[in-house]
């Protein structure tokens, strides 16, 4: 695609409208690959993916090889437990060693914010023309789940033309915790740039009220927002305030963890709030699709039975959209000098 400009994929704040129309282009084709026989693209032959996961992973990995895999690159996978780190190696070395290797894109997911963009500065300092595609980083980015829920909803709200412009106006509920989740933030970029209302809902306690105005200021590390007019963001504190007038509603895993943090009192107790039912559900007015990115908490997040409800959840979509977004990501930043 002539118009995309970005080496690295590190964080969706640096997407404009384009961007975010160019990679659900792409991922619509490649969606539409096994329906039409289909099995692999010859597009990254002799390419390079190389993961570096150095926090656990099931979706997020598998999705991204699998993808590397339909459009013909190689896969080389990192296991931290066997790597030279156990004796010292910095993340940097490992890295480089890997780019030694001719790997042409990194993906790279770790549990302290800004190792991939650390990695991306100093590669590139380094002279080296390696991609660096974000896979999660702490709480701060996870740049393609964010994208496979924006494709998603396009796809529910126009399945023949799954573009930014399927967003515009809609009310978009994310439920639960969003003080601890990567995959919030970088679904508050991608939502208001396509220009959906966005409701945020859950106690204070995983949720502040700053919240509200997250995207008002320039991306960090831009001089200035690459879209021109975002929706908006609110935050409110209860499920019945929230729901009504909901077009969608994503609701993301609690992180039981939190609980030795004095966060929450109980599981129960926030079943009892903020657990999504179908009960609770008809609060919206309308038939509306429920997301949640997974691992799901069942009858704490979500009840057993929405989760398993083919006409409401669209969870499993959201797993089988994760490989068309990944085979788009991967095909812009390493298609340029694959061989044919």
């Amino acid at each position: 695609m002539s118009n995309w400009s970005h080496r690295h994929v590190l964080d969706l704040a640096a997407f404009s409208l384009a961007d975010y129309a160019t990679v659900l282009e792409l991922a619509q084709r490649f969606r539409a690959m096994p329906v039409a026989g289909a099995r692999k693209l010859p597009a990254l032959q002799g390419r390079l993916m190389t993961s570096l996961f150095f926090e656990p992973s099931t979706r997020t990995r598998s999705s991204f090889e699998l993808a590397a895999k339909r459009l013909s690159a190689d896969v080389q996978s990192f296991s931290p437990s066997s790597s030279s780190l156990s004796k010292g190696e910095s993340i940097l070395d490992t890295a480089r060693t890997y780019v030694a290797m001719g790997a042409n894109v990194l993906v790279v997911r770790h549990r302290c914010a800004g190792v991939p963009q650390g990695l991306a500065r100093d590669l590139d300092q380094a002279g080296e023309s390696v991609a660096v595609l974000n896979a999660g980083d702490g709480l701060r980015s996870h740049p393609s789940q964010g994208l496979l829920d924006l494709f998603t909803l396009a796809r529910h709200f126009n399945p023949e033309l799954p573009t930014p412009e399927a967003l515009r106006g809609k009310r978009i509920v994310i439920v639960g915790d969003v003080l601890h989740s990567r995959v919030a933030r970088s679904n508050l970029w991608a939502l208001t740039a396509c220009g959906a209302q966005v409701v945020l809902c859950g106690p204070a306690t995983l949720l502040p009220d700053a919240f509200s105005g997250f995207v008002d200021a320039p991306p960090p590390g831009l001089a200035a927002d690459p879209v021109a007019q975002r929706g908006p963001i609110q935050v409110v504190r209860s499920l019945e305030e929230a729901l009504p007038g909901a077009d969608a509603v994503m609701t993301l895993r609690l992180q039981k963890e939190r609980m030795h943090q004095h966060l929450l009192t109980s599981l129960d107790r926030y079943h009892q709030l903020y657990g999504l039912t179908h009960q609770r559900l008809a609060l919206c007015g309308k038939p509306v699709p429920v997301l949640h990115p997974g691992p799901v908490n069942r009858g704490v997040e979500l009840a057993g039975s929405l989760l398993d409800d083919p006409a409401t959840s669209l969870v499993e979509e959201q797993v089988r959209n994760g490989i068309p977004i990944r085979m788009a990501l991967l095909y812009l930043l390493a298609a340029k000098g694959a061989s044919a």
